[in-house]
C-alpha cells in the first residue's frame, strides 16, 4: 500500500487559492500543488442551492501528514465547511520518493 495521498479541495479565487498553495509548500504538508482553471460549482447550502465560480485543489502528500495538512488548511480556509476529499494515491517509486522528500522535515 502506498502513502501517497491526494487531497481535494476548492477555493473562491486567485489570491486565497496562490497564498494556500505556496503555504503549503512551504511548510512541507505538500510537495505538490495543482490548481485547475476556474469552474462552476452548483451545491446545497443551508437549505439553499447555490452556484459561484471555484478553483478545484489537488495537493499531493503522504499518509502521515494529512492530520496537519487538515489542520493547516482549516486555519487558512475562508470557507465554514471546506472540501477536504482524500483520495489513496499509488505511482511510480521514484515519484512518490519525491514526494515523500518533499514533506519531509529538515
Amino acid at each position: 500500500m502506498s502513502d501517497l495521498i491526494l487531497i481535494l479541495t476548492t477555493m473562491p479565487d486567485n489570491a486565497s487559492v496562490d497564498e494556500l498553495a505556496r503555504i503549503l509548500v512551504d511548510e512541507r504538508l505538500a510537495a505538490c500543488v495543482n490548481v485547475h482553471a476556474p469552474m462552476i460549482s452548483v451545491y446545497r447550502w443551508n437549505g439553499t442551492v447555490e452556484q459561484g465560480s471555484e478553483r478545484q485543489v489537488v495537493i499531493k502528500t503522504t499518509r502521515d501528514r494529512v492530520h496537519a495538512l487538515q489542520t493547516r488548511l482549516h486555519e487558512l480556509h475562508p470557507y465554514e465547511l471546506p472540501e477536504f476529499l482524500i483520495v489513496e494515491a499509488d505511482g511510480s517509486d521514484a515519484y512518490a520518493a519525491w514526494v515523500i522528500d518533499g514533506v519531509s522535515p529538515r
